[in-house]
C-alpha cells in the first residue's frame, strides 16, 4: 500500500473522530435533560414515601349518612335476603351461623348472648352505628381481621344505604337519622386530609404555576431552555476551528509517491 492511501486512510480517520465530537458537543448543548420532581407515571397502590413523599392514603368507603333520608328500604330488604342463610332479623329471632339481627343498630357490638363472637370483633368494641355499619359492609375482613363473616362486602354506596335504611326500621325505638352536622363529620373524617384540604393544595398549586417559570410538568419531557443564538455561535466556531485543524494537519502529512511511478526529467 503506498504512502498516498495510507494519508487518505489517516484522514478519514481523522474526520471521522472530529464528526462523532461535534455530534456530542451538538448534542449536549442542545439537550440537557433535568431530573423529574416526580413520577410521570404513577402506579396505583405504590406508595408514596418510597420517593420521599407522604405515605399513600388508606383506602376507605364513600360516606352514606346523606343518603339514608332517601335511601330505598324496599331494596334493602331484598339484598337482605342474601343474608337471611346465616341471620335472622326478626324480634327474638333464633341465632344461626351468625347472630340475630333485631335492633342492630345503635347498639353495643356482641351483645348477642348465645353467641360466639370473633376476637377481632370484640377488640373493635363500640357500637353499631351509621358509620361502623357502613365500613363494617363495604368490607367485614378489612374492619375487623379475623371476622368469622365470610362476606365479600358491598361495594355500592346506595346499596350499603339501603339495606342499613332497611335495619334502622328492624326496631321498637327507631334510630333517629343522621343530622346536618353528622354528616359533615362523616364527610370530612372519610374523606382524609388530602381532601378535605384540597381547596389549600389547589391554591398552592396555582400560586406555584403563576411564579415559577422552571416548574416542569411531570408528563412531559424535561428540557433545560436554550439561548438558541449564542448556542448556534459556539457550535459555529467549534466547527470552523475543528475543520482548520484537520486541515492544517491533512497538509502537513508527508505525500511521496513510490520511486517507480517517478519519471526521469528529459534532456
Amino acid at each position: 500500500m503506498s504512502d498516498l492511501e495510507n494519508n487518505k486512510i489517516f484522514a478519514a480517520v481523522l474526520c471521522a473522530g472530529v464528526t462523532i465530537m461535534l455530534t456530542g458537543f451538538v448534542a449536549n448543548k442542545v439537550i440537557k435533560p433535568k431530573k423529574l420532581k416526580e413520577d410521570a407515571v404513577k402506579i396505583e397502590g405504590a406508595s408514596a414515601d418510597a420517593h420521599g413523599g407522604a405515605p399513600a392514603k388508606p383506602q376507605l368507603p364513600e360516606p352514606i349518612l346523606a343518603m339514608l333520608a332517601d335511601a330505598d328500604i324496599e331494596k334493602g330488604a331484598k339484598i337482605s335476603k342474601a343474608c337471611a342463610a346465616c341471620h335472622s332479623f326478626e324480634k327474638g329471632g333464633p341465632t344461626k351461623q351468625g347472630p340475630n339481627l333485631w335492633n342492630v343498630v345503635n347498639t353495643l357490638k356482641c351483645e348477642v348472648s348465645d353467641f360466639s363472637y370473633s376476637t377481632g370483633l370484640k377488640e373493635v368494641g363500640g357500637s353499631w352505628g351509621y358509620e361502623s355499619l357502613n365500613f363494617f359492609l363495604w368490607k367485614p375482613k378489612k374492619y375487623a381481621p379475623g371476622t368469622k363473616m365470610n362476606f365479600a362486602g358491598l361495594k355500592k354506596p346506595k346499596d350499603r344505604a339501603a339495606l342499613i335504611a332497611w335495619l334502622r326500621t328492624l326496631s321498637d325505638d327507631v334510630t333517629p337519622l343522621p343530622t346536618a352536622e353528622e354528616i359533615t363529620a362523616e364527610e370530612t373524617a372519610f374523606a382524609g386530609p388530602e381532601e378535605t384540604h384540597a381547596e389549600e393544595t389547589h391554591a398552592e398549586e396555582t400560586h406555584t404555576e403563576a411564579t415559577s417559570t422552571e416548574e416542569v410538568p411531570a408528563e412531559q419531557p424535561a428540557v433545560e431552555n436554550i439561548d438558541t443564538p449564542k448556542a448556534i455561535e459556539e457550535i459555529k466556531e467549534t466547527v470552523e476551528k475543528a475543520v482548520k485543524e484537520t486541515a492544517k494537519e491533512v497538509i502537513e502529512l508527508p505525500l511521496s509517491l513510490p520511486s517507480e511511478q517517478v519519471e526521469e526529467p528529459a534532456h
